[in-house]
């Protein structure tokens, strides 16, 4: 049974559609990221998801729940954090331990706890006197702290540190070893390409891409650097097919390459150069099909 599983699901706001016909399936262990730039349908989907929005059309389930009419159970067992974290000004993390154990009618305080360390986390310092990050830090420990099957997170790095935002990945891979799940939801795509192995894409409230990432990075093109001993060398080369000219500013070249380094590399012998540089796969150039300058924009 997939955690999270939607068919046709659509919500629409008046003659305003906010998402439409969302195909979606999540398994258990599995990080799964959703991408997408501000504006396009992630929030929505996942306030269907944990039953704050009724769907207009469709049908969306958690861990074999119906989102809508049996929220409830689906919020016993997942753990959210949403992009725009609010706490009590007075709350600390230990009282947000005590009330959300009340809540869920359980001990959430030594978990919660062992993560308040891995996230350098004061337990008693109250929310108003908290950098934006560490509020971010609470969120996210009251989000784990009672071990969920599935947690859902949006834009979940906003506000933390490298360092910390490692300690998040961490977090996130020990719950897969353990058969538990996460849905990512972000707009920053080397997060996504550093947790996820299968990544699904909205765009203006429907998914145009749901794809292994390994898939979509044999289909990324490679970005390569030429230098060559002069200006006029570089404005007189014939490229060849398998190579593209992004841009040239006196003898240095980028390109973008769809064909095997040994093609450029036989192509290069043959060149007046001083300097090759090739770089992995480019997932940047492969998103900016699907939402051209709307990617940069919202990066």
């Amino acid at each position: 049974m997939p955690v999270i599983e939607t068919h046709n699901l659509t919500k629409s706001y008046g003659a305003r559609r906010g998402i439409s016909d969302i195909e979606l399936s999540v398994n258990r262990g599995e990080i799964f990221g959703f991408l997408g730039p501000n504006g396009a349908g992630k929030s929505t989907t996942i306030r269907v998801l944990l039953g704050f929005l009724r769907a207009s059309e469709g049908s969306a389930q958690i861990l074999g729940h119906d989102c809508w009419s049996d929220s409830t159970a689906v919020r016993q067992q997942v753990g959210y954090v949403s992009g725009d974290v609010r706490l009590y000004p007075w709350l600390t993390l230990n009282r947000g331990l005590q009330f959300t154990g009340q809540v869920r009618g359980m001990d959430l305080r030594s978990h919660g706890l062992e993560l308040a360390e891995r996230f350098r986390l004061e337990p008693d310092l109250p929310v108003r006197k908290m950098s934006r990050g560490n509020r971010q830090k609470v969120a996210l420990v009251l989000a784990l702290a009672h071990k969920p099957q599935l947690v859902v997170l949006d834009e979940p790095t906003s506000g933390l540190d490298p360092l910390m935002q490692d300690a998040l990945m961490d977090c996130l891979r020990d719950m897969a070893k353990e058969g538990r799940s996460a849905f990512f939801s972000s707009h920053t795509l080397s997060e996504v390409e550093t947790l996820c192995k299968r990544v699904a894409i909205i765009r203006d409230g429907q998914i145009v891409s749901c794809e292994q990432l390994e898939t979509l990075r044999r289909q990324a093109p490679r970005v390569v650097h030429l230098t060559f001993e002069s200006p006029d060398a570089a404005a007189a080369v014939e490229w060849p097919n398998f190579i593209r000219l992004q841009s040239q500013d006196g003898s240095r070249c980028e390109l973008h390459m769809d064909g095997a380094a040994t093609d450029l590399v036989d192509w290069a012998a043959t060149q007046t150069l001083t300097d090759i540089d090739v770089s992995p796969p480019n997932l940047e150039a492969v998103f900016r099909q699907f939402y051209g300058d709307q990617w940069g924009a919202d990066r």
